[in-house]
């Protein structure tokens, strides 16, 4: 069975629709979204099943995996980050062309799960801005395509200008991201 998508608010008669461009570009990136996966442990595990055909993350228009940064616009994080990996990471992040977006998936990169260590990153949110959260040790699948379908919600709403604002580039010093 076939599902047809929402179509954003605007006017329409016979033979057109007008809305607004805003809606427009929303509804086109939340639908072709390009993941990086930046997996470390059980939480890519539980990625590679999301991936495959009984839960098929495809159909949510995030089918091509993307491994080169500025190819990418949603980086998932998944797993353990080590501190010594957090440059990495955060070098990734910057590499990635705006508008980016962020998947913390699991109780490890979120909070650093149940390694409280001096080796382990308690949160990747402590070195790069997060957009949503997924829980879990490690998440079911459901809850990573959950997790995305927020992230779709997201980009859909978002303002083309919200990334040009000075409440965004306060928060990017924040991290100090310039």
């Amino acid at each position: 069975m076939v599902k047809i998508g929402e179509k954003p608010e605007g006017v329409e008669g016979q033979g057109f629709f007008a809305t607004s461009l805003d809606k427009v570009i929303g509804l086109a990136r939340a639908n072709s979204l390009w993941p990086l996966p930046f997996a470390t442990s059980c939480c890519g595990i539980e990625f590679m099943a999301t991936m495959g055909s009984n839960y098929d993350l495809a159909r949510f228009g995030s089918e091509r995996l993307s491994f080169s940064p500025r190819q990418a616009d949603l980086l998932m994080v998944m797993g353990t980050i080590a501190k010594k990996m957090g440059p990495v990471l955060k070098q990734v992040y910057d590499q990635m062309a705006e508008p980016k977006w962020v998947l913390s998936v699991g109780a490890c990169a979120s909070s650093g799960g149940i390694f409280d260590t001096y080796s382990v990153l308690q949160g990747i949110d402590r070195i790069i801005p997060v957009d949503v959260y997924v829980p879990g040790c490690p998440p079911r699948p459901e809850q990573i395509i959950e997790g995305v379908m927020k992230i779709q919600e997201l980009v859909k709403n978002e303002s083309l200008r919200r990334r040009h604002s000075e409440e965004y580039k306060r928060m990017l010093e924040s991290y100090n991201l310039t």
